[in-house]
């Protein structure tokens, strides 16, 4: 998006930046393919643009979660402050956020996944509305987060007969799928402890600051659900492995360490009660990723065109990867066999 004058004119009417001079409003790196992010660096602030995307037709209901997202996770002080809403207008035609920039560093893996379960804790710890009070953020806690995963997962599972992928990997996502639906069939939908959650918690969406502390930047997957997802989306082989700036493979070590740092940050009372939920939460987390990442496959050329040509690259080289059937192997072998994760 270019930087116009009428934007300008939009950011001068908000209180918060109203001296706003042209330059200041600078491009950032492309990272993620929902939004354009734009830096006003006299002002600490970043301008959030939501893109035209196929998957997210109704820009005002999407304005609007964002903006709710920011202002119910801000209590934990784990995620920046929304500043102002901008409303579609002609420069910003699906509307955009300004929110707080946060000062640091990308993570470093492993040595930064302590300060991430120790955030993840704080946002989860936040009180659970009632079920009347949770709009305009989705709920899982009517179906349940189990049968909330396995819709998405049921949905983007069209994709894969759509791509080309080794024999060995649609064998073990075949048995993946049929465990999920046994699993998601025993389970009652009001078992598993709710809470604000991230869901898009994998470490590139972090920024630890100078004091180590580490901030979850964005939110515009929050609900309430399972704190047992967010756990799994910020230390699975696909989420360690995805983002342009943070790339780590951990250790099984490193896993169950993040684990347990979380699950004392919480408390003993938390901490039994999401243990059940770890790994099966875990692997229903690999599955819905490994569907969206079928989905992106067999819609490439559609789906990539708002996206540009570096992060279209990284994509593609990293969804080639998580099919390939060793990493498949690899990521399934926390489960299964004789020594899954002991989390």
């Amino acid at each position: 998006m270019i930087v116009s004058d009428s934007l300008l004119d939009l950011l001068r009417a908000l209180p918060a930046t109203a001296g706003l001079k042209p330059g200041e409003v600078v491009a950032m790196t492309a990272k993620g393919v929902n939004h354009d992010h734009y830096r006003l660096a006299r002002h600490r602030m970043v301008l959030r643009v939501p893109r035209a995307v196929p998957w997210i037709p109704d820009a005002a209901a999407q304005l609007v979660g964002e903006a709710a997202a920011f202002r119910r996770a801000e209590p934990a002080g784990i995620t920046p402050r929304l500043i102002a809403t901008l409303p579609a207008a002609p420069p910003l035609p699906r509307g955009a956020l300004l929110v707080e920039e946060i000062a640091g560093r990308p993570p470093r893996l492993p040595a930064d996944l302590p300060a991430i379960a120790e955030a993840l804790a704080r946002l989860h710890a936040l009180p659970l509305p009632t079920r009347d009070q949770r709009p305009p953020l989705p709920d899982h806690g009517r179906a349940g987060p189990v049968a909330a995963t396995l819709a998405f997962i049921r949905q983007q599972s069209e994709f894969l007969a759509r791509i080309d992928i080794a024999a060995a990997t649609r064998a073990a996502l075949a048995e993946e799928l049929a465990w999920a639906e046994r699993y998601a069939a025993g389970t009652p939908a009001a078992a598993q402890p709710l809470a604000l959650v991230g869901t898009d918690t994998h470490p590139g969406n972090f920024i630890i600051r100078a004091d180590g502390g580490a901030v979850l930047v964005d939110l515009e997957r929050v609900c309430y659900g399972s704190p047992a997802i967010d756990l799994a989306h910020a230390s699975l082989y696909t989420s360690t492995t995805w983002d342009l700036e943070v790339q780590a493979e951990i250790s099984r070590t490193d896993v169950e360490c993040f684990y347990h740092r979380y699950l004392a940050a919480v408390g003993n009372a938390q901490a039994e009660a999401l243990r059940p939920w770890l790994l099966p939460a875990r692997r229903l987390t690999w599955l819905r990723t490994m569907m969206w990442a079928a989905r992106w496959r067999a819609l490439a050329e559609r789906d990539a065109l708002s996206v540009e040509p570096p992060l279209r690259d990284h994509i593609g080289r990293r969804l080639a990867d998580f099919f390939r059937p060793e990493i498949v192997a690899r990521v399934r072998a926390e489960w299964l066999g004789g020594e899954p994760l002991g989390l």
